[in-house]
């Protein structure tokens, strides 16, 4: 999830919106595809939750990994991915939450590693741009889920923002206990990239690459990023992506948007749509081991 703004987060959760895409935005992708970070247990999505899996459906968007910021809503992503097909979950505590966290609250989330419905630890790491919670505590929750994802031998879902220097030491310490791990919602400059390569990381991209205001520099680091290390992701509901054809009343963005992200991508990487479709799926149904799903 990308800090959002308390204006922000309140629009994304209370603004008006449709029930269903407007036609022009009724785009499949051209084979399945796997959203790597979905926040549906975001409040915004209590009204029409089914209408929103049905229209990922629609889109080919097959499965969607739910993103558990922290012990609630990791609870609530396991709970809809035991009602729904097609859902499975992270569980983790945000940076911006680092500051609460405590042994029972460690003990909680190694509870949940053990249900078949959690892919991943996390969303941890390190977010040096708000400092919601201090350095020193993001440090120390970060660390603490290392070692659960090291003991569970689970893979990593990592939240990064203005601090990839850390990260990257932080990650060089650990690389040999953990198995594998993904920068989720990358948005980082070129040096940071290439640091998380060099360690055999995968890349999760999402909208932020459609927004013409911020997301340019990404555009000339899409070649670099091996597509058996590339991931998609719409971060729902935030990062609405800003190359659809038409407008939503609201601002929420959802997983059926996601076709609109890899369209970017292939068009950046000037490849064809189909195969960078076919090539983040395989690469997310390894990494989350979704093969006999």
């Amino acid at each position: 999830m990308i800090a959002q703004t308390s204006k922000e987060r309140t629009l994304a959760a209370s603004e008006p919106f449709d029930d269903s895409l407007p036609e022009s935005l009724r785009f499949t992708a051209p084979s399945e595809l796997v959203d790597i970070g979905a926040n549906l247990t975001h409040e915004s999505f209590s009204r029409d939750l089914e209408a929103v899996l049905q229209r990922a459906r629609a889109a080919n968007v097959t499965t969607l990994i739910l993103t558990g910021t922290d012990l609630k809503h990791a609870e609530q992503a396991v709970e809809l991915s035991r009602r729904f097909p097609g859902l499975r979950a992270t569980a983790g505590i945000h940076p911006h939450d680092a500051s609460q966290w405590t042994g029972t609250l460690e003990t909680g989330l190694r509870d949940l590693y053990h249900q078949p419905e959690v892919v991943a630890v996390g969303e941890c790491g390190l977010d040096f741009n708000r400092n919601f919670s201090s350095p020193v505590e993001q440090e120390r929750a970060f660390e603490a889920q290392l070692g659960l994802a090291a003991e569970s031998g689970l893979p990593l879902f990592l939240h990064e923002r203005d601090a990839g220097s850390r990260m990257l030491d932080i990650l060089h310490h650990w690389r040999n206990d953990i198995t594998q791990a993904v920068v989720h919602c990358f948005t980082g400059e070129r040096d940071t990239l290439h640091g998380y390569l060099d360690l055999d990381l995968h890349i999760g991209l999402t909208g932020w690459l459609c927004d013409e205001r911020r997301g340019h520099h990404l555009r000339d680091l899409l070649r670099d990023i091996p597509l058996d290390r590339l991931m998609v992701e719409t971060d729902c509901p935030y990062l609405l992506p800003r190359n659809l054809p038409a407008k939503l009343k609201g601002r929420r963005n959802e997983p059926a948007l996601l076709p609109w992200i890899v369209r970017e991508i292939a068009h950046w990487r000037g490849t064809d749509e189909a195969e960078v479709a076919h090539a983040t799926t395989v690469t997310a149904r390894r990494f989350f081991r979704l093969e006999d799903t």
